[in-house]
This record gives C-alpha cells, sequence and structure tokens, in this order.
C-alpha cells in the first residue's frame, strides 16, 4: 500500500505536463491512480472546475442520496470497499473517494478551480493547449499536454434538466431541482411533491417522509422497480473467510456477473423478466389495482435503467401511508400545488423536480484539431473511450448497465498501456481513422427522456468493432486489459 505523498510534492502550475486530466470525480480519480502507478516517470495534473473533488457525489447533496449500483463494482479495484452496506450513502462514499485520493497522494495532483473552456491540438507541435478558467483570480490561463484525458462525466453540472411547467410562476412555495438542493430548505412538517419517478425520486421519496407531513411521488408513467438488501451477505461471509483485497475482488466479479445475467435475460426475454420484476413488486405492494397503475411499465425491462431500493424502504413508506404515488400529468401548477390533467388536485408546500439531467458531452468544453473545430456528433468512438480522428484524446464514461466505475477503471489502464506504446516505439500521437463503411447508431440505447433530449450532441457509436459499444464489462476486460494496443484502426505517428 502507498502512504500519501508517495508519488511526489503538490503539483504546481506548470505551463506543460505529459498529461492532463479533466475532473475529479470517481473516474478522475481512477485515471489518476493508474497514470502515476503506471507511468511513473510521466508528469500529470488534474484539473477540476469546483473546488472539491468528488464530482457527483460531491455536487449532489439533496436528502438520502445513495448509490444505485452496489459498492463492490462501483468502487476502485485497488481499494476495497470496507463499508458496512452495498448500496452506500453518498456521505460514505465522498468519504471513500477523499481518503483515497490522501491516501495514494492524488490529492497532490489536482488543480482545483480550474475550469478547462476549450483544448486545441496541433499535429506539428504533438500537443494540446488546453484554455483553463482560474476561479481564485478570475484570469484566463494555458497549459500544454502530450494526451489530454477527459473524465469530467456526461451532464451539466450546473443546471439539471426542468421542463416548462404551466402556471409554475404562480406557486407560491419553493420549487427546488435536486441538484441544486441546499441546506436551508426545510421540508419537516410539509406538503411535498417530488415529480418523476426515476431513481432521484425514488431515492428522495422515503427519505423526505421521515419528516414531512407526507410527501407525492408524481410520475407520468412507471418505472421498473427493484428492491435489494441494503447489506451483501455473500460479501459480508467473503470477508471473514479471505483477505480484504480478496473477498473484495470475489464480491466484485460475483455482482458483475449476476448483474450481467439479469441483463441478459432482460433483453432476450423481456417478457419472462417483465413477469419476475412485477412479482417482487407484488410482494411489496398489497393492492393490486396499485401495482398495475403505478408500477407496470409500458416499456422493456432496461429500455430505461431499472430502479433499485434498499431493502424496500420506498414502499415501506407508501404502505405506512406517509407517501404516496400518483401517476397523472401536469395541466398546470397552481397557488397552492399542481392541477392534474384527470381533474385531481396535489397541495404542496414544497415541489422537487426530479425531472432529470442535462446531458452534456465533455464537460461543456470545445476541442479543435488543427484550427478546425469538432462537432462530437460527428465523430465515432472507438473502443468506447476515443474518438475517430482525433488524436491523443481519451474520455472516460461509464456503463448504463452496470457500475460506472467498472468501464472507466478499464478506459484508464487502456489510456496508459496506449502512452506506453507510443514511448516505446518513438510515437507522438495517435488516433483511430474511422471507417465509412461502418454504419453509425446512436451512443446510447436508452428511451429515457434525459437521454433522447440531447444524445444527438453526442459522437455516435458505430454496428462493428471496434466502434461499437457492447456494455459488456468482459468483452470490455478482453479488448481493454488484454488485446494488442496496435490495429488497423489505430494510426501512429512520430
Amino acid at each position: 500500500m502507498h502512504l500519501p505523498g508517495a508519488y511526489g510534492p503538490v503539483v504546481p502550475d506548470d505551463t506543460h505536463v505529459d498529461i492532463v486530466i479533466v475532473g475529479a470525480g470517481i473516474s478522475g480519480i481512477d485515471a489518476g491512480y493508474h497514470v502515476q502507478s503506471r507511468l511513473p516517470g510521466k508528469t500529470y495534473a488534474i484539473l477540476e472546475g469546483r473546488d472539491a473533488i468528488g464530482g457527483t457525489w460531491d455536487l449532489f447533496r439533496y436528502p438520502g442520496i445513495r448509490s444505485d449500483s452496489d459498492m463492490y463494482t462501483l468502487g476502485f479495484p485497488f481499494r476495497p470497499w470496507t463499508g458496512g452496506n452495498a448500496i452506500a450513502s453518498g456521505e460514505s462514499i465522498l468519504a471513500y473517494l477523499r481518503e483515497t485520493v490522501e491516501l495514494y497522494g492524488i490529492d497532490r495532483k489536482i488543480r482545483f478551480g480550474h475550469r478547462v473552456l476549450a483544448a486545441r491540438w496541433s499535429s506539428n507541435d504533438a500537443r494540446w493547449t488546453v484554455d483553463v478558467h482560474k476561479s481564485a483570480t478570475g484570469e484566463p490561463i494555458q497549459l500544454t499536454c502530450s494526451f489530454l484525458f477527459l473524465c469530467a462525466g456526461y451532464y451539466d453540472y450546473a443546471q439539471g434538466y426542468t421542463p416548462e411547467f404551466p402556471g409554475r410562476e404562480r406557486f407560491r412555495g419553493r420549487i427546488v431541482h435536486p441538484q441544486q438542493w441546499t441546506p436551508d430548505i426545510d421540508y419537516a412538517g410539509k406538503r411535498v411533491v417530488v415529480i418523476g419517478s426515476g431513481a432521484t425520486a425514488v431515492t428522495l421519496v422515503p427519505e423526505l417522509a421521515k419528516r414531512a407531513a407526507h410527501v407525492t411521488m408524481l410520475q407520468r408513467s412507471p418505472t421498473y422497480i427493484v428492491s435489494l438488501s441494503a447489506r451483501d451477505r455473500v460479501a459480508d461471509w467473503l470477508r471473514t473467510r479471505f483477505s480484504p483485497q480478496r473477498a473484495y475482488d470475489l464480491a466484485r466479479w460475483k455482482n458483475v456477473l449476476r448483474g450481467m445475467a439479469f441483463y441478459s435475460l432482460s433483453r432476450k426475454f423481456p417478457a419472462r423478466t417483465k413477469k419476475l420484476l412485477l412479482k417482487g413488486i407484488r410482494q411489496l405492494v398489497k393492492d393490486p389495482a396499485d401495482v398495475a397503475e403505478h408500477f407496470t411499465p409500458t416499456y422493456k425491462p432496461w429500455d430505461q435503467r431499472v430502479c433499485v431500493v434498499p431493502d424496500g424502504d420506498l414502499f415501506a413508506e407508501l404502505d405506512a401511508g406517509r407517501a404516496s404515488v400518483v401517476t397523472d400529468h401536469i395541466e398546470t401548477f397552481t397557488e397552492t400545488g399542481i392541477t392534474l390533467r384527470s381533474g385531481k388536485t396535489l397541495e404542496a408546500d414544497l415541489i422537487i423536480t426530479a425531472t432529470g439531467l442535462t446531458l452534456q458531452p465533455f464537460g461543456g468544453m470545445s476541442v479543435a484539431v488543427d484550427g478546425t473545430p469538432l462537432e462530437p456528433a460527428t465523430t465515432m468512438v472507438y473502443k468506447g473511450m476515443m474518438l475517430s480522428d482525433v488524436p491523443n484524446l481519451a474520455f472516460s464514461i461509464g456503463y448504463t448497465n452496470a457500475s460506472w466505475t467498472l468501464k472507466c477503471d478499464l478506459t484508464s489502464q487502456y489510456v496508459c498501456r496506449l502512452i506506453e506504446y507510443l514511448d516505446k516505439h518513438g510515437f507522438t500521437s495517435c488516433r483511430p481513422r474511422r471507417d465509412p463503411s461502418v454504419k453509425q447508431a446512436p451512443l446510447l440505447d436508452f428511451t429515457s427522456g434525459f437521454v433522447q433530449r440531447s444524445i444527438d450532441r453526442f459522437p455516435r457509436q458505430g454496428t462493428t468493432v471496434p466502434w461499437k459499444l457492447y456494455q459488456n464489462y468482459p468483452l470490455d476486460l478482453a479488448m481493454l486489459r488484454y488485446a494488442n494496443v496496435e490495429d488497423a484502426t489505430m494510426q501512429f505517428a512520430r
């Protein structure tokens, strides 16, 4: 195990580093670990626009925030998760991330308050010039790097998505999006309406219900929900038999394979999977009419992400009468609540719009190659991490059907292997050349509204390897950790 500071002093504001990592969330921390472990001779800096590490887990502070993936796959493979719950609170996840950056000295490489605005590649110089806004002084600065690794996620940190609700301005109470939750928001003893049915909504409702007068989850249509134990009993048993790292690795693989089996079953046998999921709901919801109206989606399982509730907490609050679900459409906001299309009225003191994220490619930064601005939607994704005809640039994005970190960690490993290959053979740049014969498809095969609203702004995927995204960890493991870096698609240059 490495001690804090083992990787050298705090990174100064050098104007050139070998590798720039953008973002200090889970993927950026993972990237920093692999770069300093596998490429000890390289200099690197992590540019973080905010003043803290953690990304999503520092930004989102709404009540009850937690993981919707197990921590044995969401955690870093190099640092075992030792918390009690597999489905963990946002607070404990953030503590885990903070401890990790301190333990491995990654915090010494982070430049906080450095928001990346643009990056320009020069083939003549074989380097990127990165334009940065430095929040402490308000000044623009530039630095250069040989390789640019984007780990800033896929959504706009500044604001979430809220539809234009008719009559919104008439409501006399408070309206808040979970992404803008602040500690001063008081919901104790109040009537709360949560608009939405996704992961954020099903997380908020049971926590709010503990103190609110009543919480209503207002949804246009139902979502698939599965109740899982917050603890992983198999992982707990493994800890009593093996070393922490070995137990963690075994639990990780167990959960990877379980998740893959469920996803595969969902795609191959959607009707059977739907029946199985609804059977689980019927064990938690007494009234068959409620199951039919509020918990039976019209789409197939995994056309949208399946929501997880730990230990059935949402259903416990519904059963106790402290929360309820209404499936209807909004006609208009009123002074005291919401009028629905059915004519029903929901009285509210506080309305929370858990209506999704605003997707944003590459943290909103602009990119140019040899003076030509890059339009992400005109590019195709290579191995799920590089862009066609864009040199020395990789981006990290996780799975839609499994934990985010699984794919991000493989991406970090591959980027290090690629840089090692460049150095070994005396190359200064590499770029995947697009094959015009490969047909394109949307980057994400999801019907969720937040995806469909913005997916046209993102790069495309192809229909064949290495341009196709399989959302399959073992396949990606074979390709990114073990397969040759050199292939017919990648072009290297000196």
